[in-house]
Order: structure tokens, then C-alpha cells, then sequence
């Protein structure tokens, strides 16, 4: 009984339609939908204004055409009247009737209050004037001293009743020009939506791989110009996303490795704390401790640091600055870290009162990695330089010390990378000071380069433009 049962039917079909579900990342449209839409819309667009413009022609001209067919019918119609008066009123129907033969127009005569005119054209009709009716396509006139109207129309063979029902020529015409304007239009929407259609379905399935997790996904070049930034952009994002996601496994992977050799230590001073017997023993363990958390610390400081230039790229707020004291100023403050080392300053390739445009939070920032990179690697001596060329501002930190070799040079920009492998709190650090330099000066549309010193050791180069085309603060 139940198959028989309208309702329990309906439920099944209504259990079948809850299960289905569409293709995902599957769109209501395509390109048919696509050109017909657009097709529609260029269309109709064109229509109406197509029409507004005839009706305001038509409008504007048709009291011109009303007054060239009066003067152009004034003439027969004066001779029609005459000819009917040289014959009696009775003959007047039969007289009609053969002149009618003699015109590719229809004459008729009817009674005065037979006709339905409008005041302005019943006025005319009174006055003796020739009255035309709203379609311009009909003639009134009053015969001399008779309640009789002389009518001559309609002037076009297509509004002859008595005619054969064909389409109008007019309308004919314009059918086939609307049909060849349709069609030519058609063509040209086409090849307009078709690149349009490659770029959209292009963007769709970029975005769709993207959304999958496929990262080095790129959308092609766009065919259409108004894709063109949009490609770009969605290319741009793309390369971004995988760069910072690629960032992000190589820093949670060297963070995780980093953190072994300090949390190793700590659990085997935790282990040696027991069995420290002596007060001096207990405090070299607890400074082993100490000095552990404190390296841990650092290395969540400057990973942090680092993520953040990498992930977020603040804004530059550029200050016009004068070089020299700038240099000055910013190796005063870490003069204290060389006090064994010889560590000067040589502006004398500068132009006196030098300015150049810089961030004051990031740069700083830089050139203090440099120069703490080179304290750790310096014999005795480090000399700071500065110079102006091809309006570009160039910053040399140059030691005495081991120097780099060439095939490295580029490799101690990227994160964690350390040229010497010793791990000890001296010299180990954690590879992020010259890979956080990098990114300071890329934000400045400029470059940081390593080279050999004249000094005998390594020599840091960094390198922007003197102005900008970012806004200044």
C-alpha cells in the first residue's frame, strides 16, 4: 500500500533531492549563459535607445513632413475639386471613382459629421484648410460651400485597406536591418566574451587549485585586458602565500631544531641539580639554567622579529635624515659591545649635510645586525662608510676578521643559516640577524650584499634608494 501512497512518493523524491548535492566549486554559469546574458543586455540596451532616438526623430520632424505634404497635395487636390464642380452633385460619387482609377491613392467623399477628428484638425477642416490625420498618411478637405469632404488616402499602398495583406515595406526594411544588426552584434559580443570566458574559467580553477592547497598554482596571462591587473594580483597573492607558508615550515622546523640544544642543557642541570653538593656547584648549575632560559628567550625574540618582517611588512614611514650624524649616532650606541675592538666611522666620500630618506624604526635596526655580526667575527678593527652614487645610498660595515666565502656570500641572508657551525653562546647565534637585514632593506626597494673587506675580512653592503616613491611622514 505504500507504494500506492502519493506522500510516501513524495517523501522519497524529497530524500533523493536532499542527497544530491552539486559539484563543488562548480558555478551557475558558463559561456553560452555568459553570451546570452551579456548578449540580452547589449541588446535590449541598443533597442531602446534605438527607439527613444526614432520616437524623438519622429517626434520633431513630423510637423515638417505635415506641412511639405500639404504644399505637395495642395495643387491636386485644388484640381480634383475643380474638375468635380464643373459636373452636377449627383455625378460627383461616379466622378470620384474614375479619378480614384487615375491615382495610386484612394478618393472618397463623405458627410462632414461622418468623420472623427481631433479640435485642431476639425478647425482646420472648417477654415478650408487641408486637415491631415494623426498618421500623416490621410487628407481632409472641405469641398466650397458643401457639408461634403473630399478625403484622399491613405497616401501609403501599404495602408490601403483594400490591398493585399503583405508586411509593410518600412517594416521589412527594418526587420532586416535589425536582423543583420542582431547578427553583427552577435558576432561581435562573441569574441569579446570568449577571451573574458578563458580569463574567468582561468581565475576559477587557479583559485579552486589554490583553495586545494596546491600553492604553486598560477593563472596564465590574461587574454582580456580587463583581467589583466586581476591575474596579476591573484598571481601576486599566490606567490606570497607560498612564500610565507614555505617560511613558516622552514622557521617551525629550525625553531623546533634550535630549542633542542638549550632544553637538552636545562634537563641535565635539572638532572645534576640533585647531586650538587657544594653552594659554588649549585650556582654554576643555576647560572647554566639561567643562561639557557636566556638563550631560549632570544631565539623567540628574534624568531618573532623576523616572522614579523617576513609576514607583515610594515609600513615605511621615511624621514629625511642627515647621513653622517645618523651613522654616527647609531654606532655610538653599540660602541659598549666593542670595547676591545677598534670601531670608526669615514664620511668623507659624503657631501657635507648629506640627506637621504630612511625608516627610523627598521633601518636602525639593520645596520645594528651588521654591526653586532661583525663584533662577534672582527680580529681588532671595524670601520663603518658611507656613500652617494647613481642616487642610490650605499652603507658599508667592513672587519678584519675570517671573511666569507664566495660560494656563501648570498646564503647568509636566508634564516637560520650560520656559516660557522659552533653552537656556544659567543659566536653561535641563530642565523635570523642577516636574514631580518634582507628584509629591512627590501622593504626600502634597495639590497643587502656581502662581498670581501679592503680590511682583510667581510665586508656587509647595504643599499637604497635616496628617495622614495613611498610616502614620507
Amino acid at each position: 500500500m505504500t507504494g500506492n501512497n502519493p506522500g510516501g512518493r513524495n517523501r522519497r523524491l524529497l530524500d533523493i533531492l536532499w542527497r544530491y548535492k552539486p559539484t563543488p566549486w562548480r558555478g551557475s554559469y558558463s559561456l553560452s549563459r555568459l553570451f546570452l546574458s551579456f548578449y540580452l543586455l547589449v541588446m535590449g540596451s541598443f533597442v531602446a535607445i534605438a527607439f527613444f532616438a526614432d520616437f524623438v526623430i519622429s517626434t520633431s520632424v513630423k510637423g515638417v513632413t505635415d506641412d511639405y505634404t500639404r504644399r505637395f497635395m495642395q495643387g491636386t487636390i485644388v484640381l480634383i475639386e475643380d474638375d468635380l464642380f464643373r459636373k452636377p452633385r449627383k455625378e460627383w460619387p461616379n466622378a470620384i471613382k474614375t479619378l480614384g482609377r487615375k491615382f495610386s491613392y484612394k478618393l472618397d467623399i463623405v458627410e462632414r459629421w461622418t468623420l472623427n477628428l481631433s479640435v485642431k484638425q476639425a478647425e482646420k477642416l472648417d477654415a478650408g484648410e487641408l486637415a491631415i490625420d494623426k498618421d500623416g498618411d490621410i487628407l481632409y478637405h472641405r469641398l466650397k460651400n458643401t457639408p461634403q469632404v473630399l478625403v484622399v488616402g491613405p497616401l501609403s499602398p501599404d495602408a490601403d485597406p483594400d490591398r493585399p495583406r503583405t508586411l509593410p515595406l518600412e517594416l521589412r526594411i527594418r526587420l532586416l536591418t535589425w536582423s543583420l544588426i542582431g547578427f553583427i552584434l552577435a558576432i561581435a559580443v562573441w569574441f569579446w566574451v570568449r577571451p573574458v570566458w578563458r580569463d574567468l574559467e582561468a581565475l576559477r580553477k587557479t583559485a579552486r587549485a589554490l583553495g586545494e592547497g596546491h600553492f604553486e598554482s598560477r593563472a596564465p596571462q590574461a587574454r582580456s585586458p580587463a583581467f589583466e591587473l586581476l591575474t596579476e594580483t591573484l598571481n601576486g597573492m599566490a606567490e606570497r602565500t607560498q612564500r610565507l607558508i614555505a617560511m613558516q615550515k622552514e622557521l617551525s622546523s629550525a625553531i623546533s631544531h634550535e630549542l633542542r640544544t638549550p632544553i637538552a642543557r636545562m634537563r641535565f642541570a635539572v638532572e645534576m641539580l640533585p647531586d650538587a653538593d657544594t653552594a659554588d656547584e649549585r650556582e654554576r648549575v643555576r647560572q647554566m639554567m639561567s643562561d639557557d632560559l636566556e638563550e631560549l628567550d632570544n631565539l623567540i625574540d628574534a624568531s618573532l622579529t623576523y616572522s614579523r618582517f617576513e609576514r607583515e611588512q610594515p609600513e615605511l614611514h621615511l624621514t629625511r635624515v642627515d647621513l653622517e650624524e645618523w651613522l654616527n649616532e647609531s654606532v655610538d650606541a653599540i660602541r659598549i659591545l666593542g670595547k676591545s675592538l677598534e670601531l670608526s666611522v669615514d664620511c668623507s666620500a659624503l657631501p657635507r649635510g648629506q640627506q637621504v630618506e630612511l625608516d627610523l624604526k627598521s633601518m636602525p635596526y639593520a645596520l645594528t645586525n651588521l654591526l653586532r655580526n661583525a663584533i662577534k667575527y672582527a680580529k681588532s678593527r671595524i670601520v663603518v662608510s658611507a656613500q652617494v652614487s647613481a642616487n642610490r645610498v650605499l652603507i658599508h660595515v667592513d672587519d678584519d676578521g675570517i671573511g666569507i666565502a664566495p660560494d656563501e656570500r648570498q646564503k647568509v641572508f636566508s634564516a637560520f643559516t650560520r656559516l660557522d657551525r659552533s653552537r656556544d653562546r659567543a659566536t653561535g647565534g641563530y642565523g635570523l640577524g642577516l636574514a631580518i637585514v634582507r628584509l629591512v632593506l627590501e622593504q626600502h626597494e634597495g639590497s643587502a650584499l656581502a662581498d670581501s673587506s679592503p680590511l682583510g675580512g667581510a665586508r656587509f653592503t647595504l643599499n637604497w634608494p635616496l628617495l622614495h616613491t613611498v610616502t614620507q611622514s
